[in-house]
């Protein structure tokens, strides 16, 4: 349901307000010495989180899509980000503690699959008995496979879940490309397979292959840094620092608006590579820890999950001002995202 917006730039002056506000409570520094400790890994998932919301409020939800701009244009930001931390976890984690192949498709899958089974769960019993809305087998089957070949946002169940399939595959192919004894060999492996997929004829809407075209060095170039901040252990000159990241900020403020979207993919990519590794190093020398950017990455893959469900099928703060009803839906999707995860792990305790 949409969300009437009719003086879109005031309502989004209000927003920015509470919201820059939101981020600067509980504002600390980041103690950890190294130069890429978890709360930035964190912030950044909260930050992508935001980004993929905001642009689905922005430009779905929302009768103006003026408002929340420019927040709303982050959308392939916020994937990247999704993608290259992945790809940078996974192979931190794996240099660490490496596991069989059985024991990670056992282990990294099941995290992957039982929050989505229980989502599309909620969500097929809510259109039934609720909405009077019905799916076709194969789209269902499909949806609890996590192969989710159409995005449409009128049709499909949960279109935003295009990204599912693409994670899915990342994490299928890791275990079996990843070589302890040749290391960087494993993002180029990753990145090869992709292209090589990417140019056979998929059972896929071609929008959605576009998507995946334009995510395609992400979760690689994230492998990389994995395998390349093993041997990080420099300090920056004070000066140095201070340039390069009022570097990142300016690259990041020019891109971010000029992104390239519409253009050739080639550029479009490039754009947002650029931008989301100017994010990276941003949060990774400012040495600060949002709490509010920080508990939303935490349970982003649970937002994630939830948030277009939600957010579309029910306008739970209707006739309230645009600025409040985004800022209720937003911690709506996070209480529920919360419960979610915590269900989840008490249950896999038991």
């Amino acid at each position: 349901m949409l969300i009437k917006v009719s003086d879109p730039y005031f309502q989004t002056a209000l927003f920015s307000i509470i919201f820059l506000c939101l981020l600067l409570v509980a504002l600390r520094k980041i103690k950890e010495e190294a130069f890429f400790p978890i709360e930035v890994s964190n912030n950044l998932r909260g930050l992508a989180i935001f980004a993929v919301v905001f642009s689905h409020i922005g430009y779905f939800l929302s009768s103006d899509t003026r408002f929340l701009f420019p927040y709303s244009i982050l959308a392939g930001v916020g994937v990247n980000l999704f993608l290259f931390l992945s790809g940078f976890g996974l192979t931190v984690s794996h240099l660490k503690s490496p596991l069989s192949v059985a024991d990670f498709y056992r282990k990294r899958l099941s995290r992957l699959f039982i929050p989505l089974w229980v989502v599309i769960s909620a969500v097929l019993l809510i259109d039934f008995f609720m909405l009077g809305r019905t799916y076709p087998l194969p789209e269902i089957v499909n949806s609890f496979l996590g192969f989710y070949p159409r995005a449409d946002v009128t049709q499909n169940l949960n279109s935003p879940l295009w990204y599912f399939t693409i994670i899915l595959f990342y994490y299928l192919i890791f275990p079996l490309t990843f070589t302890r004894k040749i290391p960087l060999l494993s993002p180029i492996l990753v990145l090869v397979l992709s292209l090589f997929l990417l140019n056979l004829k998929l059972p896929v809407d071609p929008d959605v292959v576009k998507l995946y075209k334009l995510h395609t060095l992400a979760f690689p170039l994230g492998m990389l840094f994995g395998l390349s901040i093993q041997k990080i252990k420099f300090k920056l000159n004070p000066i140095l620092k201070i340039l390069i990241f009022t570097a990142s900020v300016l690259i990041f403020l020019y891109t971010s608006v000029h992104s390239g979207v519409g253009e050739d993919p080639k550029i479009e990519q490039s754009i947002s590579l650029i931008t989301t590794l100017s994010l990276m190093v941003i949060f990774s020398l400012s040495r600060f820890d949002f709490k509010l950017l920080s508990v939303f990455g935490i349970y982003s893959y649970e937002i994630y999950l939830i948030h277009w469900p939600v957010l579309s099928r029910f306008n739970l703060f209707l006739g309230l001002p645009p600025f409040l009803a985004v800022l209720l839906n937003l911690s709506l999707i996070f209480l529920l995202g919360y419960a979610l995860q915590k269900v989840i792990t008490s249950f896999s305790r038991n």
